[in-house]
């Protein structure tokens, strides 16, 4: 039978015969007898059973002058003699004898146990605590194990009280030896099945897994541990010495003949054989691990920099010589003598590269007018730089060639490994591309090219992912920050090819559940250069961005339509693209044109073809009412109506027209005033984006999948909007 450890409080009435004696504190250094209401005064007449002990009577009120410790307890019985009292504890102390008397046998053994457990505990502290022959310490610490393996006592600090003790004697033993450090290791093991480790103790771990990498403990006794630790933390920044454990551990793995090898089959064993990993929490364990890891791996660079400018100095140009006292943006913690030499004839070499050399990190930097220029065209900005700014304008960071130290390198090398092997588990990459999106590293591993180098392959891996929840990811957490859209492209820092990714991001990104206009406008903006170059190098995926360009009037300055399409006729595939854009554009002013119905009802069973075929054959400037309720039409058709100038009613009604085509109708018919979406498959993520249209009076979207959450918001955005059926969805 399993009991649970007694607590504070825990034993409230404890009875000897008639005189009733009360137990308030059993947990802690000692154990109190106060007397709790109500009390009931014995009758003389039931006092004449004695008993051969020495009692302890108290009167009506009051409580025991002295409580007593566990170390006082000499002994703890269950009485068992013929007539004894029912349910009684017999606690031996110097002096006499207290009887514990308990409403029942469970509750008596749950006392019994508790009480022995404490006592047993407080031997152990007193012998460990002072050891003289490390083989007699073994021998105890082994029989404290077994103890906590065999107590009923169901509580995790049944546990966790032994591992404490070995954790502050090993604190306090440190000339131990290696053969030592690994009979403890074995003998708590089977403690550690179910409990992590304390920070003392994680920290001997810590020094076990640097100090012997290829010992046999490491994989038979760490693995489990740190098994359990990736599946159950909940915060590492509640416990940072379990990160550090499961870091260094990772390493040790990594220190193996088969290396990298040994570490892929352990996040594999993490992962599970299944397609699904079921266990939540190792992928943010694990990626916690893999950022500080990383972060550790520049700490000391990051360090030595505190003398650099902030973004906003670095914006506003504080980088000058009477602003800032070294003229050098470094100042290292070791310095070497040929600093002096070097910053002395600093300001004759403005234009030569610096080398600045510590014993573990080599920093190369270049000063050049083109960052000085821009670093001064940007005073007088209050706002705080983003990223990309920051590396591309900064002195400290624009040409900058970190080599960090070989050990350095070598976890650089095994974490930034970790992160490509996570990016491979499909189930994994969505949770991943979210904790990844902020950029959670810092600028000086942005500005080591080895770091953005091995880095691309999970950036690319990203791009390549046709979720929505995944690429979208690629962009920047909100505006006005950066993201690895930014990062990667043309003129970025991280950018080392031909915008061959910057490529394969757009493609995908276009794709996406974003603003198609919204996305054109941003690249004209700040990326119209590259996709240039790229469209002029017969980038396909460019080629169609620039003809989407000229198509939905995003560039205004005439002189930049006629080099895009300069461009677009330099190559063959661009000339035909341009070609179709122009064919389209006849068709699209001829549709246009005025005349034509103001009402138009297509047949049943109508397809896209269908829709496109009709609209080509005439004017149809004057549309207004337009239904195709019962076609077969999809998403597909939404490029046709579109181009519907004077549209103000559409009726979708059990048709296949989804999320997509809603996306691009809010973007183009913002006059739209009827709209009926009844039995269309469209969700939550097609509906959201109907709130940019603010004509909307009348909305059907009777039973779709719409949600209340959605309804709500729908409500709030569209204040013109007085008709709405929502039957049969979550939000009736």
């Amino acid at each position: 039978m399993r009991y649970k450890l007694l607590q504070e409080g825990d034993i409230q009435v404890c009875v000897i015969r008639h005189t009733r004696t009360f137990l308030s504190k059993a947990v802690g250094t000692s154990v109190s007898l106060p007397m709790h209401e109500p009390f009931v005064r014995p009758s003389r007449g039931n006092n004449k059973h004695f008993f051969p002990f020495s009692f302890v009577f108290l009167q009506p009120t009051g409580y025991m002058e002295n409580s007593i410790s566990y170390s006082a307890i000499e002994d703890v019985q269950l009485l068992s003699w013929e007539n004894a009292p029912k349910y009684c504890l017999q606690l031996t102390i110097p002096g006499g004898t207290v009887l514990l008397q308990a409403a029942n046998s469970y509750l008596r053994d749950q006392w019994f146990h508790s009480l022995q457990w404490k006592k047993k505990i407080y031997k152990y502290k007193k012998v460990l605590s002072n050891p003289s022959r490390w083989e007699v310490v073994l021998k105890e610490i082994r029989t404290l194990v077994d103890m906590a393996l065999t107590s009923p006592l169901q509580d995790d600090s049944i546990h966790q009280a032994p591992l404490e003790i070995v954790s502050k004697l090993l604190s306090e033993n440190n000339n131990l030896t290696t053969q030592d450090h690994e009979s403890i290791i074995v003998a708590i093991a089977p403690l550690l099945e179910n409990n992590h480790p304390p920070p003392d103790l994680c920290e001997f771990f810590c020094k076990h897994c640097r100090e012997r990498p290829r010992s046999m403990v490491v994989i038979e006794v760490f693995t489990p541990v740190v098994q359990r630790i990736l599946k159950h933390n909940m915060d590492f920044g509640k416990c940072p010495r379990l990160r550090l454990f499961t870091q260094e551990y990772i390493l040790s793995l990594n220190e193996l003949n088969a290396g990298m090898e040994v570490v892929k089959k352990f996040i594999h064993s993490m992962h599970g054989p299944t397609g699904q990993c079921p266990h939540p929490r190792v992928l943010p364990n694990l990626v916690a691990v893999c950022l500080a890891a990383i972060y550790s791996c520049y700490e000391e660079f990051i360090n030595s920099r505190d003398n650099s400018p902030s973004l906003k100095e670095i914006r506003n140009g504080c980088q000058q010589q009477c602003d800032r006292k070294p003229n050098l943006p470094l100042r290292l913690l070791h310095t070497s003598p040929d600093l002096v030499s070097q910053e002395a004839t600093l300001t004759e070499s403005r234009l030569k590269p610096v080398i600045v050399t510590s014993n573990e990190i080599h920093v190369e930097v270049e000063r050049n007018n083109t960052a000085n220029q821009k670093m001064t065209a940007s005073v007088g900005n209050d706002s705080e730089p983003n990223l990309i700014d920051c590396l591309m304008v900064s002195p400290t960071c624009s040409t900058m060639s970190i080599e960090l130290s070989a050990q350095a390198d070598r976890i650089l090398g095994c974490y930034v490994e970790i992160l490509k092997m996570l990016s491979d588990y499909d189930d994994w990459r969505p949770a991943l591309a979210s904790l990844l999106q902020p950029i959670p590293f810092p600028k000086e591993a942005l500005a080591h090219e080895k770091f953005t180098k091995e880095l691309k392959y999970v950036i690319q891996r990203f791009a390549e992912d046709p979720r929505q929840e995944v690429h979208s990811c690629l962009l920047s957490v909100r505006a006005g920050k950066d993201g690895w859209f930014q990062l990667y492209s043309p003129g970025g820092v991280a950018c080392d090819d031909d915008g061959e990714l910057f490529a394969s991001m757009v493609h995908i990104l276009m794709g996406s559940c974003y603003k198609t206009k919204k996305f054109l406008l941003s690249l004209a903006e700040n990326k119209l250069g590259p996709c240039m170059l790229l469209a002029l190098r017969g980038n396909q995926t460019m080629v169609e961005i620039l003809c989407l360009m000229l198509e939905y009037n995003i560039i205004d300055n005439n002189d930049t339509q006629l080099q895009i399409i300069s461009t677009l006729e330099s190559t063959d595939v661009g000339k035909r693209m341009y070609e179709q854009l122009c064919e389209r554009q006849r068709e699209l002013k001829e549709l246009q044109r005025k005349g034509g119905p103001t009402r138009l009802t297509l047949p049943s069973k109508s397809t896209d073809a269908d829709l496109a075929r009709l609209l080509s054959s005439g004017s149809f400037g004057n549309l207004e009412n337009l239904s195709l309720a019962f076609t077969n039409v999809t998403s597909a058709c939404a490029e046709h109506l579109i181009k519907l100038p004077s549209l103000k009613q559409l009726n979708l009604w059990s048709t296949q027209f989804g999320d997509a085509g809603l996306r691009l109708l809010s973007e183009h018919l913002t006059m739209l005033q009827v709209l009926n979406l009844c039995e269309t498959p469209v969700t939550d993520a097609g509906l959201l984006a109907l709130s940019s249209m603010k004509s909307l009076c009348s909305l059907n979207m009777n039973s779709t999948k719409l949600s209340a959450d959605t309804y709500e918001d729908l409500k709030a955005k569209l204040p013109n909007l007085k008709e709405v059926d929502v039957r049969y969805t979550e939000a009736w």
